[in-house]
């Protein structure tokens, strides 16, 4: 059985990170963005392979709202006097990225699947940032094999987080075209078994045509019932 390669520092390529553009993966069966990824090496030698990990955040603080997403936020960061302390930043994602041999410079590609579970923290931030760029972080780490000097044995170097990291600015109207291609402009909502029941039995009760409807009418009536309002 052959043994793992040692971890060494000895000429071990240095690498600088830089995300340079997103697009849609129109192919997916699921709604996915594709992030573009540069990868230079500045020092050591060739590069064998690279096992990236990338850890994808987002940055909430590092851009302003206007008064429709503050309110839509409240939820997440509580009111807007608050967010000075309360703001942090939001994971959306960590995926591995196989990054083949190179010398000085490759580019590979980063697949995030963008979820439009309205549970989702992330997925509450992006419905309610609608125009303007998305603050990204990317961090990464990992490892990266590479040929020892004078023996030319495969030996591989750890990547920290604090050596590789990019931001980038994703246009918020991207994301909300591809989930409404996906979606129709139709959030996903869970509801346990007993509370569809109830919904379903509502909406053949009152003749409605779909639990759309059904919610419609419901959040009506509440309205009406808040506000004092009564009908015949």
């Amino acid at each position: 059985m052959t043994a793992p390669p040692a971890l060494s520092a000895s000429a071990a390529p240095d690498l600088a990170f830089a995300v340079t553009g997103a697009e849609e993966e129109r192919f997916a069966a699921l709604p996915t963005l594709r992030f573009g990824l540069d990868i230079t090496r500045t020092g050591g030698g060739p590069v064998s392979s690279v096992a990236l990990t990338a850890v994808l955040r987002i940055d909430v603080a590092r851009r302003r709202y206007g008064p429709d997403s503050e309110e839509a936020l409240r939820e997440l960061f509580g009111a807007p006097e608050q967010w000075a302390t309360g703001m942090r930043p939001l994971t959306w994602t960590r995926t591995t990225v196989h990054v083949p041999a190179f010398d000085e410079r490759t580019t590979v590609q980063i697949p995030v699947e963008c979820s439009y579970d309205t549970e989702l923290a992330v997925t509450k931030y992006l419905r309610a940032v609608g125009e303007g760029d998305v603050p990204l972080d990317f961090l990464f780490s990992g490892t990266v094999f590479h040929r020892a000097p004078g023996s030319g044995g495969l030996t591989a170097s750890r990547i920290s987080w604090s050596d590789g990291d990019s931001r980038y600015a994703l246009p918020a109207a991207l994301w909300h075209s591809l989930t409404d291609r996906y979606h129709a402009g139709s959030p996903w909502l869970r509801l346990s078994r007993e509370t569809y029941d109830r919904l379903d039995a509502y909406r053949a009760r009152h003749v409605l045509g779909t639990p759309d409807d059904a919610v419609r009418a419901l959040l009506d009536g509440a309205a009406l019932h808040h506000s004092g309002t009564t009908t015949t």
